[in-house]
């Protein structure tokens, strides 16, 4: 049985905020500013700003307007992780906070601030939404009444349309800082919102398009910081690995971005050796998936390219010559328990999609495990 929620204090306490403020216009730099609020423990870190400005300072600037998760308006930075401020309690965040117990405050990262909390939006967020066409483009001919769709296909894209824009994936992405180009965890999410519909008539031109764009869906970097700070669950990255699974090995697409050969590299070698043997990746991923692809004139070039790195990674001990050379291997008894493994997700009929929406939660199926064991 679940254990009973713990009592919620409905004694006021003090807490300290440090925002980062600035405003372009007046030429200063930014600086942090510290306001002492006081509010009850589980009332929102927007709470807490909203007494500091209309008690103590009239000029912090931040967006809001629903105050209960559902607009997206109040995305900020709070501790250094991305997340809406309504959307967290004050005393969750003074216990990840420092030692000091401060909260920290800041706008979103990979954006424009416009004051304070407030950031542009528009380039790095909503033009890449539209860039994604981010509207359904219906099967010809068109029914007479309705399109019929089935309950599983819908229920798919269900956990994408739970997005609710707020940009908190977008601040957080490593991907954008190093490359600001690159389409982003939300516009993504998007997208597979219209490729996983059977509705749509552009599925296979929108994944070409997706996987030949150098900074679409073979840009990211799986650093799981969107799946982190989703205040929503849609878990971006899943999404973007699910368009590259329907790109790769529904449509068969070999991009000029060699992201299809790549996966398919990886997998392969992971499935020969138990480990990736990464003087293979390269060379497999450029030409083919083949043993002698580290021969062929363009992954020969590539490899030579690579060689200042290599070089500075074999001086500091990094690397050796021969885990350069020759790649690991596992274990014989190791490797075959990943060839099991192997075989069996490569012998199944269908793919096994994991969407939160249809699996339900690992509490859940815990749940359903005792359940069953009591019968």
């Amino acid at each position: 049985m679940s254990s009973a929620p713990a009592p919620v204090s409905r004694v006021a306490e003090e807490f300290t905020l440090r925002i980062r403020r600035y405003d372009p216009e007046s030429g200063k730099p930014a600086y942090w500013d510290e306001h002492t609020v006081s509010l009850e423990p589980h009332r929102s870190v927007l709470e807490g700003i909203l007494q500091a400005r209309n008690e103590t300072d009239g000029s912090i600037a931040i967006r809001c307007s629903c105050r209960g998760a559902i607009c997206g308006s109040c995305g900020v930075k709070v501790n250094g992780k991305a997340g809406l401020a309504c959307h967290t309690h004050l005393d969750h965040a003074k216990k990840s906070a420092g030692e000091d117990g401060v909260i920290e405050i800041e706008p979103l990262g990979n954006m424009p601030v416009i004051k304070d909390l407030v950031v542009d939006m528009d380039e790095v967020h909503w033009k890449k939404i539209q860039r994604v066409t981010p509207w359904l483009i219906g099967k010809e001919p068109v029914p007479e009444r309705e399109y019929i769709v089935d309950r599983l296909s819908m229920v798919d894209v269900t956990q994408t349309m739970a997005c609710i824009q707020c940009g908190a994936c977008v601040g957080d992405c490593l991907s954008l800082e190093v490359d600001p180009l690159f389409v982003g965890p939300a516009a993504l999410a998007k997208a597979y919102r219209f490729v996983g519909d059977p509705r749509d008539a552009m599925q296979a031109e929108r994944l070409k398009d997706l996987a030949e764009d150098p900074h679409g869906i073979y840009d990211c970097t799986h650093c799981f910081k969107c799946i982190e700070t989703c205040p929503k669950g849609v878990a971006p990255m899943n999404q973007i690995m699910r368009l590259r699974r329907r790109a790769g090995q529904d449509h068969h697409i070999e991009d000029q971005n060699n992201g299809e050969r790549h996966e398919s590299a990886f997998v392969t070698l992971v499935g020969k050796y138990g480990l990736l043997a990464e003087a293979e990746v390269v060379p497999r991923s450029l030409v083919a998936d083949s043993a002698l692809a580290k021969f062929h004139p363009k992954a020969v070039k590539e490899i030579v390219s690579t060689l200042p790195f290599l070089t500075k990674a074999l001086l500091r001990g990094k690397v050796t010559p021969r885990t350069a050379l020759i790649a690991h291997k596992l274990d014989s008894k190791d490797i075959r328990e990943v060839r099991d493994i192997y075989d069996t997700i490569h012998g199944r009929d269908e793919r096994n999609e994991f969407n939160l929406y249809i699996s339900g939660t690992d509490e859940d199926n815990a749940e359903n495990v005792s359940e069953e064991a009591k019968a």
